[in-house]
């Protein structure tokens, strides 16, 4: 059954992907970004071109969506499978998930005052842009001209409210967990504790942790560690820049990033006034 790592980009999702690998891919907790494989996205176009899907037509795929999750569903393992993608009903008959293949979903929420700018470097965009990007409906790549198979994927994300409220209709049926990454950064023992215990609740087993392995996963995937791999070894999810052409740090100011100190005062009340009521259900107003 799948679980899913769920979120708006550039909100802690390849953090937990990271640990998740160390802690269940590894033989003693230690990360690399080769177990990071292990969860793979979702959409992904080289998966349902595997199945003879036309990357063309995106209709097509959407409405494969649930036969490729079938497909590659195994009911007697958990799979974990990322996506940036918003909950939704395509022409309200093609769900893009549903729960006879889901287990539940794991849920990683950032400040989007601290989102906005993060995004904006990731791609190659002005604050202003990116602000304009988070408050409407979007979708990242859809460039089948690259070679890289995230970037040709189109991955339908919404707003930054929307996609929060979208993957809350898996709490309904106690199948939802919420993460902040402001909270994961600030006790990562406490958090990820919280995540294990939540996926061992919803495969119905007893919890139990491997002390060696938790301590290592930990000290392996602390940010400063991860950005020293992409130096040594560069990451896969990484960018160039659209002007310089240069590679974008993907794991760039992480919890040092800091909204106060980049947002001008209209970027700050653009976001806050389009999404009132879902910050301060979250404390970040």
């Amino acid at each position: 059954m799948i679980i899913w790592l769920a979120s708006y980009p550039k909100s802690g999702n390849t953090l937990v992907r990271s640990m998740l690998s160390a802690y269940f891919f590894s033989k003693d907790g230690t990360y690399n970004f080769d177990i990071i494989n292990n969860i793979k996205q979702f959409p992904s176009l080289k998966l349902f071109e595997k199945f003879n899907i036309n990357p063309n037509d995106n209709d097509e795929i959407i409405k494969n969506y649930i036969n490729i999750q079938t497909i590659i569903n195994d009911n007697n393992s958990i799979q974990y499978l990322k996506t940036h993608s918003y909950l939704f009903n395509f022409y309200n008959k093609y769900p893009f998930t549903n729960l006879n293949i889901s287990l539940g979903a794991i849920y990683i929420v950032r400040d989007p005052r601290n989102v906005v700018s993060s995004l904006a470097n990731f791609e190659s965009k002005t604050i202003e842009e990116t602000a304009n990007i988070l408050t409407r409906d979007f979708n990242l790549g859809g460039n089948l001209k690259s070679n890289n198979d995230i970037e040709r994927t189109t991955t339908y994300v919404g707003s930054w409210g929307s996609h929060y409220k979208s993957w809350k209709s898996f709490k309904t049926v106690n199948k939802y967990l919420l993460i902040k990454y402001e909270d994961l950064i600030s006790n990562k023992e406490k958090n990820f504790l919280k995540i294990l215990k939540f996926i061992y609740q919803l495969n119905g087993s007893k919890f139990s942790i491997n002390e060696n392995k938790f301590k290592n996963t930990i000290k392996t995937t602390e940010f400063e560690h991860l950005q020293k791999l992409e130096r040594e070894q560069g990451f896969i999810e990484s960018r160039m820049h659209k002007i310089t052409k240069k590679k974008i740090p993907f794991f760039n100011q992480g919890q040092k990033r800091d909204w106060q100190k980049i947002l001008d005062k209209q970027i700050k009340d653009k976001i806050e006034k389009a999404f009132p009521n879902e910050m301060k259900e979250l404390g970040y107003l």
